[in-house]
């Protein structure tokens, strides 16, 4: 197995960087799981934008269902699959929200109809029909039709830290390769798993 590094988000990035070079499509998607106030569990598919020693970075709505859950439950699993590399990582940890001025950079950085989208999307609420979405479109594309297209105040990003990172790869007759990193408040801890 290609896992050479005691630090897990170290040994990610290696793999991530592989996965870049791989993956035809979003080598950054990821499945986000929260669970909400009643302790149900809900998944979706985010894009990773960031991860350093600190975490795994993504931004969203804060009006949307993952966000109200963090805000509810502050604690998320996360799980990347890259098919041609056969590898998966699953992340579990805790919920913080980044910085405004992190949120305003990554902002910032985005093309300008995905900036325009973040005003017109009331992510996660119901939609009267495509025709309300184009018009809220339309309206906040006149209103920022020249110059810069600021972060709304709705609209920022989260960072899980992790306390477990599992990697795994395929390996033949399902005898696959498993690395468990599970933190301990001051150092990784690493073991393998049976398959």
């Amino acid at each position: 197995m290609s896992v050479t590094s005691d630090d897990p988000v170290e040994q990610f990035k290696a793999w991530f960087t592989e996965a870049a070079e791989a993956e035809p499509v979003n080598p950054n998607a990821m499945t986000l799981a929260t669970v909400d106030a009643m302790g149900r569990p809900s998944a979706r598919m985010v894009l990773l934008k960031d991860v350093d020693a600190g975490g795994f970075v993504f931004y969203t709505n804060l009006g949307s269902r993952k966000a109200t859950e963090l805000q509810v439950n502050p604690h998320a699993a996360l799980c990347f699959y890259w098919k041609t590399l056969a590898k998966q990582v699953r992340v579990e940890g805790t919920i913080e929200a980044v910085s405004d001025a992190e949120a305003d950079a990554y902002f910032a950085t985005r093309a300008k109809l995905s900036q325009l989208g973040a005003w017109a999307s009331k992510q996660s609420q119901p939609l009267e029909g495509r025709l309300a979405l184009e018009k809220r479109v339309a309206k906040y594309t006149a209103q920022f039709n020249f110059g810069e297209v600021p972060r709304p105040d709705f609209w920022s990003g989260f960072r899980l830290r992790p306390m477990r990172i599992e990697l795994w790869k395929e390996e033949a007759f399902r005898l696959h390769d498993r690395t468990q990193y599970t933190w301990d408040g001051q150092d990784w801890n690493i073991e393998k798993l049976y398959p």
